[in-house]
């Protein structure tokens, strides 16, 4: 018995191998496929810091999870209870990581090579869409929250993006005229930085906002933060898309 256990874990080891690197550390038959992570048990380690506000319990809700990498939070949703999970993204490499790791674990979930662009051609929307980590990867990031809110969140969004610059977010007027220059030098008026190379070796990483950035954003595409309850992360829901130039909710309607 014992030299089959062992067996089984030296092939596991050796699959998981042949599938790195990995980004997620998941734990597949007690193997863990990134131990060593420069951000630590990641992201489980960050997972504990908000999952308070996912319901234990999802009762059969379906679950849209954009950029899914090796599919940690789309386990996590399953764990819950949820109904339909499909897990999207655009990178070949982490679909084939989730799908051994789903396998692994007994979990039926879907999964489908598909850009954050292209969830329109889904032609259905999910009671809760996951887009943790992505924001800051895109070259058009209103455009991809306008699309969601459009096309697949019916009811609520777990969303987490990098930040930089400051944390605190002051109250805006409505409008400024012209000849106004010093709100853009506050450190809390929105932004967001723009990286032409590349930040932390990552090609990738186009757009870093600061607090009041993500959540100038996330506003005018249509969303109502109902909490933040990690640095990074909020839960939001689909509210009324205020016409353009319309002034979105207060900033006070956040609750934290």
């Amino acid at each position: 018995m014992m030299v089959q256990q062992t067996k089984y874990r030296t092939t596991i080891e050796d699959e998981i191998a042949a599938l790195g690197p990995w980004f997620h550390n998941m734990r597949i038959a007690g193997v863990e496929t990134s131990p060593d992570h420069f951000l630590g048990d990641y992201p489980a380690v960050k997972w504990k810091a908000f999952k308070h506000v996912v319901p234990e319990d999802l009762g059969g809700r379906s679950v849209l999870d954009i950029g899914c990498n090796a599919g940690f939070y789309s386990q996590e949703m399953k764990r819950r209870n949820a109904g339909r999970v499909l897990g999207i993204d655009s990178d070949p490499h982490y679909l084939r990581q989730a799908k051994f790791a789903a396998e692994q674990a007994g979990m039926r979930i879907e999964f489908r090579l598909m850009s954050v662009y292209d969830v329109a051609q889904l032609g259905e929307k999910f009671d809760l869409v996951i887009f943790m980590g992505v924001l800051y990867h895109l070259r058009h990031p209103l455009l991809a929250l306008d699309l969601l809110y459009e096309h697949v969140v019916d009811d609520e969004m777990l969303f987490q993006c990098m930040q930089r610059g400051s944390r605190s977010v002051s109250p805006l007027e409505i409008n400024y005229d012209f000849p106004e220059w010093d709100v853009f030098d506050r450190p809390d008026y929105p932004k967001l930085f723009f990286v032409e190379h590349r930040f932390a070796d990552d090609p990738t990483n186009w757009f870093i906002p600061n607090r009041a950035g993500v959540e100038a954003m996330l506003r005018s595409a249509g969303f109502v933060i109902e909490a933040n309850p990690e640095r990074e992360v909020y839960l939001v829901r689909k509210g009324e898309r205020p016409f353009m130039g319309e002034p979105t909710p207060h900033v006070g309607s956040t609750k934290r």
